[in-house]
């Protein structure tokens, strides 16, 4: 029968909404080979320390670095990175939770990757809608300020059960804050027994734990090296 005005037929068509980031990631993934690049997508809650701790690392990594980093307004964060002397690029999501690997694969040829060793990602702040998108990446870093509780890793477990490391950042607010770090730990082992825990301070009168994350990066760089 002949379909007229509002009786024509209405077809819904459902799709993998991962589909399509999962073919780019793995574009990315054949970029980040061709150059023998090491990646490393770093998530963490809004405020957890991830840009701070990216300005204490990048000085005493002695690697040649390339950072993006995802928000989802300004480049505030981009421009404290470019003071390290680093080549830097920042993404906007304009509302969007989590970075996703078509943005990525978009801005790889902004950077010299024949002059990188290392390519870090700070993905926008959450612990929610980045763990389910992979970006090509190699390792998953996720950084837990104590101030956030000691209860984030039970209560967002898909992003601590992804991780490769996790860093406890803001340990010296520790004595003002009611929060049990070997708690925090054994929650982490529970859902992620190989993941790497770090304690780490940047504050300027105390840093703590950079030289252990650095030895940490530099580890997984040599280890793609010896994949490529």
């Amino acid at each position: 029968p002949s379909l007229r005005g509002a009786e024509k037929m209405k077809i819904t068509m459902e799709q993998d909404i991962n589909t399509l980031n999962n073919a780019y990631a793995q574009q990315n993934r054949a970029i980040y080979k061709q150059h023998g690049l090491c990646v490393i997508n770093i998530l963490g809650s809004p405020g957890a320390g991830k840009t701070t701790l990216l300005e204490q690392l990048l000085p005493v990594l002695g690697l040649k670095t390339a950072v993006i980093e995802g928000d989802l307004s300004t480049a505030r964060d981009a421009e404290r990175i470019s003071a390290q002397g680093v080549q830097v690029v920042q993404i906007n999501t304009d509302g969007g939770c989590h970075l996703e690997a078509k943005m990525i694969h978009t801005v790889l040829p902004l950077f010299d990757l024949a002059d990188v060793d290392l390519l870090l990602i700070e993905n926008v702040g959450n612990l929610v809608c980045p763990a389910s998108f992979d970006l090509g990446e190699d390792f998953r870093l996720v950084v837990l300020s104590l101030a956030e509780g000691g209860d984030k890793p039970v209560k967002y477990p898909a992003t601590f059960m992804s991780a490769d490391a996790v860093v406890l950042s803001k340990v010296d607010l520790a004595p003002y804050l009611d929060v049990d770090i070997a708690a925090i730990k054994q929650d982490i082992a529970g859902l992620q027994p190989r993941a790497q825990v770090f304690e780490t301070a940047c504050r300027r009168e105390q840093i703590a734990g950079i030289a252990d994350l650095a030895a940490y990066v530099r580890a997984l760089v040599a280890q793609k090296r010896g994949q490529a």
